[in-house]
């Protein structure tokens, strides 16, 4: 008979509690969840249950290992519930609005008036969320044979966890628990109040008028989308420009972009002060000389993000971690050996996909013995702003920084017929190779679906293929794509050497 202790007390309620909202936590925290018995001892007990742990623990499972996992929120973590999936849900009827707005270049007449209905933009969102949300629920852990428990983790021990009154014992465990949104110690904001990736998906009315602080990736992306839908936007970057860690040719791009939708942008920005006035939230911000007074509805702030590493108790497990994450060695072993960390708790990049491929690495280390590096990864990324901008390996500068000669070809898109016909003329593939060898060290693509056009160069890389490889695969014509291969026939055309071009002639004129 089950004890009432053993029942899910922690109920979890998404805003607005509509019925998609009640399918996602159905799926992801359900309030009449009834823990497990735990198993005397697991192979291994994962703590959170977004990417990095869901994969881990259902990897896992399925090679026949006794597995537990612990969530103490939602299953699906930050990128199913205020990340990935919800954010481009709204990137991508931002896109459709400004489709709109752009069709009369296309011959499309629109009739005037046409608006964006904002409460159906983010029901849609909802209601695609609770969708996706089915292949992280924890019906789907238990079928898999995954034991859940809800409730918070804390270490007992060097080999234990507490998690919902229970004791978990275990041979190895994973620290899978992600990161949270972080905020900057800006003067007032704690007072004014204000939306973080974690809130935002939450509204329900549109912001007439919206502040975002950090034009980094998730600043850039919500700009764009909320602009778009019709908010003023003002975009305060401490900084100058935007993207600040992007290639400067790639961002110079889509700052563009952006100001085509009427953000305004406040970049390096000084003295930066939040609070309440007079019909919103007032901020003064000085920026190029300028001293900017202005009165918005909402601040969104994305400014980065930190590990979630309390209440854990690590110091009894014996795990060190500071600020920047769970401290793990390239096995991402932490410093108690029995227990590893994957994901954005770790120190690094913080994206899905390296979460995915960091759990596949932990189990081969973690229950075969094995030495996969985390440093062997290839790790792609992508900002999801209209134009895209996406990148993998190394930029023109970490080659300078590192010492290694390089030779970069660029590919304008206004040069690829597609792109052309598209309207998709502004951006461009940038590849660096490394300086007398056909070796790809990195490269950036700026396009409407950069992120779909890039895996190309990333198993290039990943599996040590060159520019010549690339130039002698056939691409579809007319598509974007092509310019990856254009920038291959570039490479090639550098081969001839004035030495090989005389040897061609006379060849040829031996022949004739």
């Amino acid at each position: 008979m089950v004890e009432v202790a053993e029942r899910n007390k922690e109920s979890v309620v998404v805003e607005p509690w509509d019925e998609h909202n009640q399918a996602l936590v159905g799926n992801a925290h359900p309030e009449d969840w009834v823990n497990p018995e735990p198993a005397d001892r697991y192979n291994l007990v994962v703590i959170g249950g977004g990417t990095a742990g869901l994969v881990t623990a259902i990897g896992s499972a399925g090679l026949g290992a006794r597995v537990a996992l612990i969530e103490r929120e939602l299953m699906g973590g930050d990128c199913l519930n205020f990340g990935c999936v919800p954010s481009k849900a709204l990137i991508r009827a931002a896109r459709a609005a400004a489709d709109v707005r752009t069709a009369s270049e296309y011959g499309v007449e629109v009739p005037s008036g046409a608006r964006v209905n904002f409460p159906a933009v983010m029901e849609r969102m909802r209601r695609l969320r609770a969708r996706i949300s089915k292949a992280d629920s924890v019906w789907r852990c238990r079928q898999s044979g995954v034991d859940v428990f809800l409730g918070q983790a804390r270490f007992s021990g060097p080999d234990s966890i507490e998690a919902a009154g229970k004791t978990l014992c275990f041979s190895k465990a994973v620290i899978a628990t992600g990161a949270h949104a972080a905020a900057p110690p800006t003067p007032g904001l704690a007072e004014a109040g204000y939306l973080t990736n974690e809130t935002v998906f939450s509204l329900t009315e549109l912001p007439r008028r919206l502040a975002v602080i950090g034009a980094g990736p998730i600043g850039c992306e919500l700009s764009q989308a909320f602009a778009r839908f019709g908010s003023q936007v003002y975009l305060v970057e401490a900084m100058h420009g935007i993207m600040p860690n992007e290639d400067r040719d790639a961002a110079q791009i889509l700052l563009r972009s952006l100001i085509r939708d009427g953000i305004t942008l406040l970049c390096c920005g000084g003295d930066l002060k939040v609070g309440k006035g007079d019909g919103g939230k007032r901020l003064t911000v000085d920026s190029h000389g300028q001293h900017s007074d202005i009165t918005v509805d909402e601040i969104l702030v994305g400014v980065g993000r930190r590990p979630n590493v309390e209440h854990l108790d690590l110091d009894k497990a014996g795990v060190a971690f500071d600020t920047s994450g769970v401290t793990v060695n390239d096995r991402l072993q932490t410093t108690n050996p029995r227990i590893y960390a994957a994901g954005d708790v770790c120190p690094g990049y913080r994206f899905t996909h390296n979460s995915d491929f960091q759990a596949r690495i932990v189990i081969q280390n973690a229950l075969f013995f094995g030495r996969a590096r985390a440093s062997a990864l290839t790790i792609p990324w992508c900002t999801y702003t209209d134009p895209e901008i996406a990148h993998v390996g190394l930029y023109e500068r970490d080659a300078k920084a590192r010492g290694i000669p390089i030779r970069t070809f660029v590919q304008e898109l206004d040069d690829v017929d597609r792109a052309i016909l598209d309207g998709e003329a502004e951006g461009f593939v940038k590849v660096h190779v490394r300086e007398g060898a056909d070796e790809i060290l990195g490269a950036t693509i700026v396009a409407r679906h950069a992120g779909e056009m890039l895996p190309e160069l990333t198993l290039a890389i990943t599996h040590g293929l060159g520019l010549g490889k690339v130039a002698s695969t056939i691409h579809t014509y007319p598509t974007q794509a092509e310019a990856i291969r254009k920038i291959g026939d570039q490479y090639n055309r550098t081969r001839l050497t004035p030495f090989v071009k005389r040897l061609f002639r006379k060849w040829l004129a031996w022949t004739r």
